[in-house]
């Protein structure tokens, strides 16, 4: 099984399926986390932050503005171990937030709120795995 950490979405493909409907009901976006070691702002401003400092910022931001768009923050942890499966490099985070539906999510993601925050997540991450669930 090949693992390959984003920043951003780079497949066409998996874009366009993000703008389609998805799954009835609330989707929780399983959020696999992996910081820089020191943070690096894309208009390449100094800065002393962590990455984890960093993305720190842009989850305080995010906090506030899931609200407008009906979601929630269901759960934040420091990944410890991996008791079972192998993994070359495990992940520093895991987040959980339940949105009402994709499109929510979408909306929220490309709004200007969200974009002014996004800068703190670009600089902090190393990489990242997002993946949709629903509950049975």
């Amino acid at each position: 099984m090949e693992v390959v950490n984003e920043v951003v979405p780079t497949d066409p493909e998996r874009i366009a399926r993000m703008r389609e409907p998805g799954p009835e009901g609330p989707i929780y976006m399983v959020n696999l986390l992996r910081f820089r070691d020191r943070a690096e702002y894309p208009d390449g401003r100094p800065t002393d932050l962590t990455g984890r400092e960093a993305y720190a910022l842009y989850g305080q931001a995010v906090a506030r503005i899931l609200p407008d768009y009906g979601g929630e923050i269901v759960f934040v942890g420091d990944v410890t171990f991996c008791p079972l499966g192998v993994v070359e490099d495990l992940w520093d985070e895991i987040a959980i937030v339940r949105y009402p539906s994709r499109r929510h999510l979408w909306e929220m993601s490309t709004s200007a709120a969200w974009q002014e925050a996004a800068v703190h997540r670009t600089a902090g991450l190393a990489g990242q795995l997002n993946i949709e669930t629903v509950a049975p």
